[in-house]
């Protein structure tokens, strides 16, 4: 069984073309590779690393000897992990900083006490939003270099949720709007995801970059009336 899961990941590193010319199972031994490669995300590997990567892989998988003593470095890999991402952290907060003076500076920002900064694109004529209510709205979130984490564009359909249960800068933001109108809104991590970050997708201590747009406003439904009781027999 081993040989096999081999012989079929040297058949796929071959694959210079398209999905289209692959197999399913062959779409599925892919797969592994990549949610391991969404796994090992964190290190921010070197091309020399990933080589060495791909052969702990490979030695690992024959069953054959590995170069290292995995009892004494396996250990040391969530060491490497926390040096890794510490180093990123450290980077996206110059760089996220740097990112929302600039975008302070742009025609019409508006930068509040908590940070958030603020650009209507696009002025409503609707009701705001208050912290309570659900909004309807169509967004994309990227990163500070343009990478797109989340769209509901890309999905085809807005989306519904209640500001109270949003980060900070959404629920701060999107009170700002009017329904009908379009905003930047620009989250330095404090008001976002923070130095955990979120998933593979966001890394710590990342400044986020929102489009919005204010579609509809739903008020919270009233508290039930509590029911009278029985009169008594």
């Amino acid at each position: 069984m081993k040989k096999t899961f081999i012989a079929v990941v040297c058949a796929l590193s071959a694959f210079a073309s398209s999905a289209a010319d692959m197999t399913d199972e062959q779409k599925t031994v892919y797969a592994i590779g990549a949610i391991m490669g969404k796994q090992v995300s964190v290190f921010n590997l070197s091309p020399a690393e990933l080589e060495l990567v791909k052969k702990g892989l490979s030695d690992s998988v024959k069953g054959g000897k590995l170069t290292i003593e995995l009892e004494t470095y396996g250990p040391k890999v969530q060491e490497l992990a926390n040096k890794r991402m510490a180093a990123t952290s450290a980077k996206q907060a110059v760089a996220g900083k740097a990112f929302a003076e600039k975008a302070a500076k742009e025609t019409g920002a508006v930068k509040t006490a908590s940070g958030l900064i603020y650009i209507s694109l696009k002025d409503g004529t609707g009701p705001s939003p208050t912290a309570n209510d659900t909004v309807k709205v169509h967004y994309r979130g990227t990163l500070i270099d343009g990478t797109e984490f989340d769209s509901s564009y890309k999905r085809g359909e807005p989306i519904e949720f209640p500001l109270s249960g949003v980060i900070k800068c959404w629920g701060e933001g999107v009170q700002k709007m009017k329904v009908g109108g379009k905003a930047r809104l620009v989250c330095p991590p404090a008001i976002a995801y923070g130095p955990q970050g979120a998933g593979n997708a966001i890394p710590p201590n990342a400044t986020l970059n929102f489009e919005v747009e204010l579609l509809g406003v739903k008020p919270p439904a009233p508290p039930a009336a509590a029911s009278e009781p029985a009169p008594k027999k």
